[in-house]
């Protein structure tokens, strides 16, 4: 099924729903998806945590090896999220056969693209000595990924059954399968880092060690749970057989969605950078208040991904009407939880930033005042932040990717990270100017993106 094919069947309403109605359904849809990202957060502080009662270097070295890790995964996983708008569409079409071949079809493209990225991965320390890093730290960072980039194959593989799983509406495998990889993952790290339970101790390697396993569990179950409880879509069969078709539609459709993220995450990646030319106190207040506000992100994130569920179903029974409702619907929730979370930021910023600062450092008082500065700029990033993810969500639910990745880049990087250089430096705003450049950048990406949704890509057929 096309996009000509959407366009020229006929109209086959939703169910005759009002507005709070697909506001409901949405939310419904998004609360499974908003706890398995933040259980999926969970796992990630849990490995910094420990790493660092272990080791200083050890830490060092495991968080630059993530920091390149993700970048190259976060690529991948635009792969694996194209699955879910085209898998929403066909499904509620009626079309199994295309749920089918799109979902094989994404587990090719994201083997491929592992087996790709894979071994460089696996020779990182000329890269990290390259780039000025210590020879113990790049060393260790090379044995992290020695063991930890083979994640990258079940990874990609458990992100493509995320996808098929929250377009058929089947969440809650999502949320209790991660929250039961979140305790597991804890424990295993508890018992190969330390050598605790008759364990050996393996430190940094131990902690690959368990993101491997948990990679590759979460795979397993996720793909037995498809094979168990969907078999009308019969997913294994004739896995081996191309379908260079479908391959390319799901080629076109997520690398614009995995380049995007990567602008995205290069922007904070690059505001970090900035914050650190103006000292270590406004960078470690910079860190703890981008941790908080990546907390608060992944309700906005569940939020958009129920949106390109939501979205997809609607473009598959041709009802310009509920895609209407739907994005209405997404955009008053996205506004309501982001300025739920402004107001706390605003009101109580204090514990937030106190809580990750040790109260006997002698830059605590200096942290928190940068951090609390930050936080109450972070109400203003919540919501532009929040309606940007949402716009993304609905495009990608009626499969327009490549003209949004566009417009998000120059928002990002052409508008954005110019104007908080200037007002972070020669403005002499410091830490507080950089953020000022991300809510520009992302205001005007939100802007943009909603507009590109709401006067074209609604109309169906039109993206």
């Amino acid at each position: 099924m096309t996009q000509a094919d959407i366009s020229a069947a006929p109209a086959k309403p939703f169910e005759a729903l009002t507005r709070a109605q697909h506001g409901r359904r949405l939310l419904v849809l998004a609360l499974p998806l908003i706890g398995s990202n933040l259980a999926q957060m969970a796992m990630n502080v849990t490995d910094t945590v420990m790493l660092g009662w272990y080791d200083v270097t050890a830490l060092a070295a495991a968080t630059l090896a993530t920091s390149l890790y993700f970048l190259i995964f976060i690529v991948g996983s635009g792969f694996a999220w194209a699955v879910m708008p085209v898998v929403a569409t066909a499904a509620e079409a009626g079309d199994a056969v295309l749920v089918r071949r799109v979902t094989r079809m994404g587990i090719w493209v994201g083997t491929i693209y592992a087996a790709v990225f894979v071994p460089p991965l696996m020779w990182a320390e000329e890269l990290f000595l390259a780039l000025g890093q210590e020879p113990q730290v790049a060393a260790e960072g090379e044995a992290y990924l020695r063991i930890a980039a083979w994640a990258m194959v079940p990874g990609l593989l458990a992100m493509v059954m995320r996808s098929f799983l929250s377009a058929l509406e089947h969440t809650g495998v999502l949320l209790w399968s991660t929250l039961g990889m979140a305790v597991c993952n804890a424990a295993l790290n508890y018992a190969l880092i330390f050598g605790n339970w008759g364990a050996p101790e393996l430190g940094i390697r131990g902690a690959a060690i368990a993101t491997l396993s948990m990679a590759t569990l979460q795979a397993l179950v996720l793909v037995g749970y498809a094979l168990r409880r969907l078999p009308e879509y019969d997913l294994m069969r004739r896995i081996w057989r191309p379908d260079l078709d479908v391959l390319g539609r799901v080629v076109r459709l997520g690398a614009p969605i995995g380049l995007t993220s990567l602008a995205e995450g290069g922007l904070f990646v690059a505001t970090g950078v900035m914050v650190g030319w103006i000292g270590a106190v406004p960078l470690a207040a910079h860190g703890i208040a981008l941790q908080v506000t990546s907390v608060a992100f992944m309700i906005q994130v569940g939020l958009s991904q129920a949106a390109t569920v939501r979205a997809g179903r609607a473009l598959g029974r041709n009802d310009e009407a509920a895609l209407r409702m739907i994005g209405q619907s997404g955009v008053a929730l996205s506004v309501v939880s982001a300025g739920l979370v402004g107001l706390v930021f605003v009101t109580m910023p204090e514990p937030f930033v106190a809580a990750f600062v040790d109260p006997g450092d002698p830059d605590r008082d200096a942290v928190v005042a940068t951090g609390i500065t930050l936080l109450m700029l972070a109400a203003l990033f919540q919501v532009v932040d929040a309606l940007q993810v949402m716009a993304l969500g609905l495009l990608r639910g009626v499969q327009d990717t490549g003209v949004p990745m566009v417009l998000a880049a120059i928002s990002y990087w052409v508008i954005g990270m110019p104007v908080g250089y200037v007002l972070g430096f020669p403005a002499g705003l410091g830490a507080a100017g950089v953020w000022l450049g991300l809510v520009v950048g992302l205001g005007l990406a939100a802007v943009m993106l909603l507009w590109r949704f709401w006067t074209r890509s609604v109309r169906i057929g039109a993206a």
